[in-house]
């Protein structure tokens, strides 16, 4: 399946905007994306597994807020909350 990432997470992915992954379940696509591109997990999953509060992931359009939803052959896509001032 397709998996679309934040600009900040593309430093892990040679700079592709879009990336292929495998997996039934969330947690298995990262884990499977992990494998490719080495230290990205980390970057949207915490120590103790939880995905960052700073992190949404959506599969099929759709915000799903566990590592355990399923995700089947739809697109992944990463999002980033930004902050600044």
């Amino acid at each position: 399946m397709r998996v679309r990432l934040p600009t900040h997470l593309r430093a892990y992915t040679q700079g592709l905007a879009e990336v292929e992954a495998s997996g039934a379940t969330l947690a298995e696509v990262l884990a499977d994306l992990d494998q490719r591109y080495p230290g990205l997990r980390f970057r949207v999953v915490d120590e103790q597994g939880r995905i960052r509060t700073h992190i949404k992931f959506f599969v099929g359009g759709e915000l799903v807020r566990t590592l355990a939803a399923p995700v089947g052959a739809r697109e992944v896509q990463i999002v980033a909350a930004l902050s600044g001032g």
